[in-house]
C-alpha cells in the first residue's frame, strides 16, 4: 500500500516533538472507614462533625484550583467527609464562605446547576482511570449525576445522560453550607471482590470566581483526570447485588397535524395514540448490567436544543437521551462515531449487556427497528420491513492507562445489509503525550440485492496536554465505498476523503495581573480524495483571553473547498472555491441573575443553496450567535437563544437570510415540580440568489413535571405548531402552497408516566 506524504509528516513531527522525559504525577491516598449509622447534616451543625458518627469518617481538605488560577489554594476552605456502610456510600461536604450571601443557589430543574456553586465527587470503582461515576449537588440539594470517560473521543468527557437513584440534602448558613451526598451501592457498578481499590476526587465550583478547585489537586500539567484521582482503599465486603429494576410507562396523546400526502389532497387528521411499555434492568455480579425493553419509551419528552442547519453541507448530530442506550454508553465508543444510535428510530424490543470483569469490558445490543418499513408504497418491497441491528463490543485495559478494543456491527434490511468491524486501541506514552489509533472495515450489500462493496478507514491521533502547550494531530483516510449505516461522519471521516487537522495552541498565565491566561491558537486542515487531489484546506489563528468570569476570543478562519462532479447538479468538473470569514466571541457570568454568550462572524462563504441549475459560489455572510440565561428569582430561568444568518452574493443580491429565535421559561415550584414553557421561532426569508423558499415556523411547548427521580415521573404537555402555508383548491383537487400568513399545521396534548420499580 503506498504512504501518503501526509502520513510521513504527521509521524516525523510527532518524532520530533516527543519528549524524552515526562514527570510522574504523584498519587494522593485516603482510607475510607466503615461507619456505624446513617450521616445526617445535624452531625455537623456549626461545621464542624459534633458527633461520634460524624468524627469516625475520614477527611479531604486543602482544595487546589485548577481554574482560573493553577495551582494555587482556592479562595474559600472545603471539607470533605467520607464514609461507607454495606448499603451506602455517604459523603458530607462543608463548603466555607467568607460571604455567604454571594453564594450562587436557585431552586432549578434536576441536572439544572451547572451556574450555580456547588461541591461534588467522582469516583473511579474499577480502578482503571477510564471511567467513573460523577455526582453534584448544589446547596438545595439539587442533584446533577454524570459518567466521565477518559479520551478523546465524542464519548469523551462528561456525559449527562447518565441518570442513578441517590439522594442528597443541603442546607445554607452563616458560614456558607453543607451538602449530604448518599449514593446506594445498587446504583453502582465495581467488581466482585472482597476488598475493593477505588479513586476518588471531591470538587467545588465557586461561581463568581469562575472556580473550579479539587482535592487531590487536578493538574493541568498532566494529561488525563482519573490518574490524578485519590486511591481510596478501606472498603471491604460490599456488593451491589443482584438487583434489578423495572419501569413501566403509559404514553398516550391526541394528536391533530396536516397530512400533506392524504388522498385527495392535503388535509388534517385527528388521531388518538396510546403506548405501554416497559424497561426493565438486572444487574448481577456487581458490574454486570442486562437492559430488557418491550415497545420501548422512546417518546422523547424534552426538545433537542436549536442548530443552524441551513446551507449546511454535513449532516448535524443530536445526543442521544433515549434511556435503553444509556447505560455504559461509552462502551460502544470509538472515535469514528460507528454507533450513533439516534439511527435506531422505532423499535419494537431489544436486549442489551455490558459490564466489565477485571480489566475486560463487553457490550452487546440486540435490537430491530419498523421506521425504514413505514410510510412506503404498498408495491415497495420494503414495504412493512424491519432492520434487525447487532452491535458487539470488547475491549481489554493495560499498562497506564491503555487499551486494546473492537467493535462490530450489523444492520439488515430486506436483502441488504451493512457489517462494519473495528480495532482500536489507545496508548499513553508519559504524562502528557497520548495515541489513539483506529482501523476499520466494512461490507455492504443494498437492500434491494445487487453489488457487494467494501472499505475501510484508517484512523490515527496524536495528542498531547499540559499547561504550556497542547496537541492534536489527526489522519483519517477512508475509501469511497465505506459505509456505516449505524455511524455518523463529519467532514473528515467521509468516504473518498484521506487528510490530517492539527491544532497546536500556546498558554500563557501572567502573574498579577486582571487576566487569567492568554491563549493563542492555530488550526490547519488539509483533505484529499483518494487520488490525491485536494478537496479542502483550512488555516486558522485565535486568540483568546480569559478573566475570571469573562472571556474574549477572536478568530480569522481562510478556508479553499472543492467541488466534485455529481456532488450538486449542474457540476460536471472539479471546482475550486476560496473564502474566508472573521470571529468574535465573548461569554461573561459575573452576575448571578445573567450569564451572556455570544459570537459575531462575517466574511465569505459558500453558498451551498444556490438557484436551481446553478453551481455553489462564494459569498458574502454575516452570523450572529447569542445565548442569554435570566434568572429574575431563584426558582425562575429563563434561556434566551439567537441566530442569525444571512447570506448575499458577492454583487449584493439576497441569498437567503434565516432567524431562529428559542426562549425556554422554566419555573421551579420544588425538587420535584416544575412548569416549562418553550417558544420557538424560525423564519427563512429566500432571495432570487437560491434555491429555498420563504419558510417560517411558530411553535409553542408547555409541559409540567413532577419527577421524583429518573425514572419515576409524571408529564402533562400540550404542542402547537404553525407555519406559512395555504390548502386551495385547484382544478377540483386541494393543494400545499406557500403563504405570507401563519396557519396552524399540528397541535398535540400527551401524558407519560413511568414508575421505577427497584429491589
Amino acid at each position: 500500500m503506498k504512504t501518503s506524504s501526509l502520513q510521513v509528516w504527521a509521524a516525523t513531527t510527532f518524532i520530533a516533538v516527543l519528549p524524552n522525559i515526562a514527570c510522574q504525577a504523584a498519587d494522593s491516598a485516603m482510607s475510607i472507614p466503615r461507619i456505624e449509622g446513617q450521616p445526617a447534616l445535624a452531625d455537623f451543625s456549626d461545621m464542624r462533625p459534633t458527633s461520634s458518627l460524624a468524627r469516625s469518617m475520614n477527611k479531604a481538605e486543602n482544595f487546589v484550583q485548577r481554574e482560573p488560577y493553577p495551582g494555587e489554594a482556592s479562595a474559600q476552605r472545603t471539607e470533605a467527609y467520607i464514609g461507607y456502610d454495606d448499603e451506602n456510600l455517604y459523603v458530607v461536604f462543608l463548603a466555607f464562605d467568607e460571604s455567604p450571601e454571594l453564594i450562587r443557589s436557585n431552586m432549578a430543574a434536576r441536572e439544572n446547576i451547572g451556574q450555580d456553586d456547588h461541591v461534588g465527587f467522582m469516583v473511579d470503582t474499577f480502578n482503571n482511570q477510564r471511567s467513573a461515576f460523577a455526582f453534584y449537588s448544589n446547596s438545595r440539594g439539587i442533584q446533577l449525576d454524570m459518567r466521565w470517560a477518559e479520551g478523546s473521543g465524542r464519548r469523551a468527557g462528561f456525559d449527562s445522560t447518565f441518570d442513578a437513584v441517590w439522594f442528597s440534602e443541603g442546607k445554607s448558613n452563616d458560614q456558607g453550607y453543607m451538602v449530604l451526598i448518599t449514593v446506594p451501592m445498587r446504583s453502582l457498578r465495581f467488581g466482585e471482590s472482597d476488598e475493593q481499590m477505588w479513586r476518588v476526587q471531591f470538587n467545588r465550583q465557586i461561581t463568581r470566581y469562575g472556580e473550579q478547585s479539587f482535592w487531590p489537586e487536578y493538574s493541568i500539567d498532566v494529561e488525563g483526570r482519573l490518574n490524578q484521582a485519590g486511591l481510596l482503599s478501606g472498603i471491604t465486603n460490599v456488593s451491589s447485588g443482584n438487583n434489578y429494576q423495572v419501569i413501566p410507562f403509559l404514553f398516550a396523546r391526541e394528536l391533530d397535524a396536516l397530512d400533506e400526502a392524504a388522498l385527495g389532497g392535503p388535509k388534517f387528521n385527528q388521531s388518538s395514540e396510546q403506548e405501554v411499555g416497559v424497561d426493565a434492568k438486572f444487574v448481577f455480579n456487581d458490574s454486570w448490567a442486562l437492559d430488557l425493553t418491550l415497545n420501548p419509551d422512546f417518546s422523547q419528552i424534552e426538545s433537542d436544543q436549536p442548530q443552524v442547519t441551513v446551507n449546511e453541507r454535513f449532516e448535524v448530530q443530536f445526543p442521544e437521551r433515549r434511556p435503553f442506550f444509556i447505560e455504559n454508553a461509552n462502551f460502544f465508543s470509538t472515535d469514528s462515531i460507528l454507533v450513533f444510535t439516534r439511527r435506531i428510530v422505532d423499535p419494537e424490543g431489544g436486549i442489551r449487556l455490558t459490564g466489565r470483569e477485571g480489566d475486560y469490558g463487553f457490550g452487546g445490543i440486540l435490537i430491530n427497528d419498523i421506521a425504514p418499513g413505514l410510510n412506503r408504497e404498498t408495491t415497495d418491497p420494503l414495504n412493512g420491513k424491519k432492520a434487525n441491528i447487532a452491535i458487539l463490543r470488547g475491549f481489554k485495559d493495560f499498562g497506564n492507562q491503555d487499551r486494546w478494543g473492537f467493535l462490530a456491527t450489523e444492520r439488515q434490511l430486506g436483502d441488504g445489509y451493512n457489517r462494519v468491524v473495528s480495532l482500536d486501541n489507545r496508548i499513553k506514552f508519559t504524562d502528557n503525550w497520548f495515541t489513539q489509533m483506529q482501523l476499520v472495515g466494512t461490507e455492504s450489500e443494498p437492500s434491494n440485492g445487487g453489488e457487494v462493496t467494501t472499505g475501510y478507514q484508517r484512523n490515527i491521533m496524536f495528542n498531547r496536554e499540559g499547561r504550556t502547550y497542547t496537541n492534536h494531530t489527526h489522519f483519517i483516510e477512508t475509501t469511497s465505498d465505506f459505509r456505516t449505516e449505524l455511524g455518523f461522519q463529519n467532514r473528515y471521516f467521509k468516504p473518498n476523503t484521506s487528510g490530517m487537522h492539527q491544532t497546536s495552541t500556546f498558554n500563557l498565565y501572567p502573574e498579577e495581573s486582571a487576566i487569567n491566561r492568554w491563549r493563542v491558537t492555530g488550526r490547519g486542515v488539509y483533505l484529499e480524495d483518494m487520488k490525491g487531489a485536494k478537496i479542502y484546506s483550512e488555516l486558522s489563528p485565535q486568540v483568546d483571553v480569559r478573566y475570571e468570569t469573562t472571556g474574549i476570543n477572536a478568530r480569522w478562519t481562510d478556508y479553499t473547498e472543492m467541488v466534485q462532479p455529481g456532488q450538486f447538479p449542474g457540476v460536471t468538473t472539479m471546482r475550486s472555491y476560496a473564502y474566508d470569514n472573521w470571529q468574535i466571541g465573548f461569554d461573561n457570568r459575573t452576575f448571578e441573575a445573567l450569564r451572556i454568550n455570544a459570537n459575531y462572524r462575517e466574511g465569505t462563504t459558500l453558498n451551498l443553496v444556490p438557484k436551481i441549475g446553478n453551481p455553489p459560489s462564494v459569498a458574502d455572510t454575516r452570523r450572529i450567535d447569542l445565548n442569554v440565561l435570566l434568572r429574575p428569582t431563584q426558582q425562575l430561568s429563563i434561556a434566551n437563544t439567537y441566530f442569525l444568518t444571512e447570506l448575499d452574493t458577492l454583487i449584493g443580491e439576497r441569498v437567503f437570510s434565516n432567524e431562529i429565535f428559542r426562549s425556554n421559561w422554566n419555573y421551579q415550584f420544588t425538587k420535584e415540580l416544575s412548569l416549562r414553557f418553550i417558544a420557538q421561532y424560525d423564519n427563512t426569508e429566500a432571495g432570487p440568489a437560491t434555491r429555498l423558499e420563504d419558510d417560517t415556523n411558530l411553535n409553542f411547548d408547555v409541559l409540567l413535571r413532577y419527577v421524583i427521580n429518573p425514572w419515576s415521573a409524571f408529564y402533562l404537555g400540550y404542542n402547537s405548531n404553525q407555519s406559512n402555508f395555504d390548502v386551495i383548491d385547484f382544478e377540483g383537487e386541494l393543494e400545499l402552497i406557500t403563504a405570507n400568513e401563519l396557519r396552524r399545521d399540528g397541535d398535540q396534548f400527551f401524558v407519560k408516566f413511568s414508575y421505577l420499580f427497584q429491589r
